[in-house]
């Protein structure tokens, strides 16, 4: 068989919320295929529905998506076309398809990418941060200690941070950022493209605040935006002799807790941007 005899898999990009978004050639493409691969089909039913079309679904989430590869190849060998959605937005971005899309691609499948809405950027085009360089983390992790972690890690980037939150972890992810962030600015994007769409803008203290006086501020789906750490004189002498210093510890086997301690006593500042800076540092040796 011939690659012009073989199926497409079409990774369509859905609506966040307003139906309107929709794009006409995905409406028309998913009225095409032989088969939709949904991450929920009783929410991407209802998606058909309101587009009047009738097609065959398969579940695909990240607890079966291994598993469904060869059905899914199988039914593109025998020439049938395919269009993989998440519940919103667009596949891949904090959901489930890359295992699909890097093993199809892996063995030459065609796979198209048909672009539509995406959540992180239509916060970012209107919450006023910087967006020439931004670093997406997509979901923060759900326990404490570890989501504290991943942001002292990041606190020394001057890009603007960019995280996918619930509404049942937005408080307790704010009161992190408040103590790893500190007054550093925040904005939160909730209910994009909905009827209660709104953005927040303060420091993470101010908007825990403000959800504490209404409640209504803490539901729906987030994006939180933080903005990016302040350039430093970090390109003189005495940056570049910070990291030389932690870059000793951490060849000598020190731990990246230890070298930031060492760090803070010996050149001053917070021992949580140092451990940022040492991770850094460490993720690039």
């Amino acid at each position: 068989m011939s690659d012009t005899d073989l199926g497409t898999l079409y990774v369509v990009a859905t609506p966040i919320g307003n139906l309107e978004d929709m794009s006409p050639r995905a409406a028309r493409l998913l009225g095409e295929v032989a088969l939709v691969a949904a991450e929920d089909t009783r929410h991407t039913s209802r998606l058909l529905r309101h587009l009047g079309l009738s097609v065959p679904m398969l579940s695909l989430h990240e607890h079966n998506e291994a598993a469904r590869v060869e059905q899914l190849d199988e039914r593109l060998q025998r020439g049938e076309s395919i269009a993989l959605v998440s519940d919103a937005g667009t596949p891949l971005i904090s959901d489930p398809g890359f295992v699909l899309v890097r093993e199809l691609r892996a063995r030459g499948r065609h796979i198209v990418p048909v672009p539509g809405p995406c959540a992180l950027v239509a916060a970012l085009c209107a919450a006023g941060l910087p967006t020439d360089r931004f670093l997406f983390q997509g979901f923060l992790p759900a326990r404490t200690g570890a989501r504290r972690q991943r942001l002292e890690g990041l606190v020394t980037h001057q890009e603007t941070l960019v995280f996918y939150e619930s509404p049942h972890r937005i408080r307790d992810t704010l009161v992190d950022i408040g103590a790893v962030f500190g007054e550093r600015r925040l904005v939160l994007a909730r209910e994009l493209t909905k009827s209660f769409e709104t953005f927040l803008d303060g420091s993470a203290p101010a908007l825990l605040v403000r959800m504490e006086a209404d409640p209504d501020q803490a539901r729906g789906e987030f994006v939180v935006m933080v903005a990016g750490a302040e350039a430093r004189e970090s390109s003189d002498s005495a940056s570049l002799e910070a990291d030389a210093v932690i870059e000793a510890l951490l060849a000598e086997g020190v731990g990246v807790k230890q070298a930031a301690a060492v760090a803070a006593r010996l050149l001053g500042g917070a021992k949580k941007v140092w451990y940022g800076r040492a991770q850094a540092l460490k993720e690039t040796r």
